[in-house]
């Protein structure tokens, strides 16, 4: 296995959301990136994005306008699969499906070098399970950033079956190169963040739905009460609406009626209202 000191180039699998997000932390943190995805304009995209959350964080004076210019040198898009040969390290963070993940890993198996270990960044779904569609489980293992990836401080590190422990290990450190800190989970439905996490935003949905109060007083209800920096709803709206539901969806299947999804929270998605990123979910975000 290719250990942490020899992680030069780290390859990401996804221009979306939490693959900028990714792809931007690696190359603030000094590493060369290899952000892949399957359609020029979603790479555009997330090049894009990457510029003007580094161009937020100058404004901010977190980095300086030097360190934003030597960050996107280090970061490459591409759309060949191939490129990622070139990669010590990577992580896959595409759409929440299992057979599109498994293709992906299939993929990446025969792409990348033997000892180089394979990640994945999903939120709910089995770690061992994508992992068997490769001949090197032993070297795959879960590394969920949370969203937003360039400002949220944690990284949860999920161990499948077959994985070691110095690929464990590897992971606690890239993830701490990046300027994270971690807290480890085994491969069980939701890990820790999810399987906590989503009753919480489902249970909120379901207190507004019902009348209890108004999504306001919901969200300033949790925060003042919790310390949380965002209530259940004004999360799952940064989250994504879809993305809640496809991982209660999954929770649901392997963990019984505790994590019936929420019959609003069907309805916002059905509806095309998801959040943030349409402009329009619980809250509104025009402009």
């Amino acid at each position: 296995m290719r250990g942490f000191e020899e992680i030069e180039t780290v390859g990401v699998v996804g221009a979306g959301t939490m693959g900028n997000g990714i792809a931007q932390v690696a190359a603030t943190a000094g590493y060369d990136v290899l952000m892949r995805d399957i359609e020029p304009e979603y790479v555009e995209s997330g090049l894009d994005a990457v510029d003007e959350s580094l161009s937020r964080l100058v404004a901010n004076d977190t980095i300086t306008e030097t360190e934003k210019t030597d960050a996107q040198a280090r970061l490459t898009g591409t759309t060949d699969l191939g490129r990622l040969a070139e990669a010590d390290v990577v992580i896959e963070a595409a759409v929440e499906k299992m057979d599109i993940k498994q293709d992906i890993f299939a993929d990446l198996d025969a792409v990348v070098d033997d000892d180089v270990v394979l990640a994945t960044n999903t939120s709910t779904l089995s770690i061992t399970t994508i992992a068997a569609a490769t001949d090197r489980a032993q070297q795959v293992v879960g590394l969920h950033f949370m969203n937003p990836v360039p400002v949220m401080k944690g990284v949860e590190v999920v161990t499948g079956e077959k994985t070691t422990d110095a690929v464990t290990d590897l992971a606690h450190e890239f993830a701490e190169a990046l300027g994270k800190e971690t807290w480890e989970s085994d491969d069980k439905p939701g890990f820790v963040s999810n399987r906590i996490l989503m009753p919480w935003i489902n249970e909120g949905i379901r207190a507004f739905d019902e009348g209890v109060a108004t999504k306001e007083d919901i969200d300033r209800g949790m925060k003042l009460g919790t310390n949380v920096p965002m209530g259940p709803l004004e999360l799952a709206d940064h989250i994504g609406l879809d993305i809640c539901l496809d991982a209660t969806e999954t929770l649901h299947e392997e963990l019984g009626d505790r994590y019936k999804p929420a019959y609003l929270l069907h309805r916002k998605v059905d509806a095309g209202d998801l959040g943030k990123k349409t402009g329009e979910g619980f809250y509104s975000y025009e402009g």
